[in-house]
């Protein structure tokens, strides 16, 4: 079944109407009728499996018929934030993110990022991005879709660490020490609903004076295999451990 994200928190009604996007990817695009069934995804997590009752010219009535019942969100909500790298990955970094569970984005100008967006082009690729994460929500089926934060420089990063519960830092010198403590000890320890921020560099890594900024505020360094992963490959494996640790190990 399809799967649509609502603006606005769930309230019992004998029908929903539905305009706008929803409405024409439904019935101009997917062609729906009568009786066909969707997912209804609310801003509180809310998720109910809705049947069309009535197509009208430019809205289409549906019922609630059950509420969905699987959890799909990891225990664990993890944002990730990755310095400016080059092309599209940080596309594919949102996509596949997405898919993986991230609670949210922020992309931050690094020192090694070659990429400079003045405000403007941060704007609509910001858009392109909210875009790219509401696309994967649906079709992984998620309850929510990831916030995403494009910042114009590296200060607005270290304001927003205290929001966090805990830093984690993927640098490039604690994998080639062999440190793999920090990252297990956060899957092992951290409570359900933990706020992580995971800190990734672009393809030039994290340099010293950034090490030395995030560890100031708490964040704690951390390895990730033996292997020196590429900056889009590096939160992929951070977020499918959490899954496979918290989501299928402990079951």
């Amino acid at each position: 079944m399809q799967r649509y994200f609502m603006q606005s928190n769930y309230q019992p009604q004998a029908d929903y109407a539905l305009t706008g996007e929803i409405f024409h990817h439904m019935i101009r695009v997917m062609r729906m009728k009568p009786a066909e069934r969707v997912y209804l995804v609310f801003t509180d997590q809310t998720t109910i499996i809705a049947e069309i009752t009535e197509v009208r010219e430019e809205q289409v009535l549906v019922k609630e018929v059950a509420k969905e019942v699987q959890e799909k969100e990891l225990p664990l909500a993890i944002t990730i934030a990755s310095g400016y790298p080059k092309g599209d990955k940080l596309e594919w970094i949102v996509q596949k993110g997405t898919e993986l569970g991230a609670a949210g984005f922020i992309g931050f100008p690094a020192q090694a990022s070659v990429v400079k967006w003045d405000s403007k082009k941060l704007a609509k690729k910001a858009q392109r991005l909210e875009k790219i994460a509401q696309e994967a929500a649906e079709q992984s089926q998620r309850q929510v879709t990831p916030i995403v934060k494009l910042l114009e420089n590296s200060g607005q990063l270290y304001q927003l660490l205290a929001q966090f519960d805990v830093i984690l830092v993927a640098y490039e010198e604690s994998a080639k020490a062999g440190e793999g403590a920090q990252l297990v000890q956060v899957l092992q320890e951290a409570a359900v609903g933990t706020r992580i921020l995971a800190v990734f560099g672009p393809e030039g890594g994290i340099m010293p004076a950034e090490i030395e900024k995030l560890t100031a505020a708490g964040g704690r360094l951390c390895g990730l295999g033996p292997r020196i992963l590429r900056t889009e490959t590096a939160p992929l494996y951070l977020l499918s451990a959490a899954s496979f640790y918290r989501e299928l190990l402990v079951k």
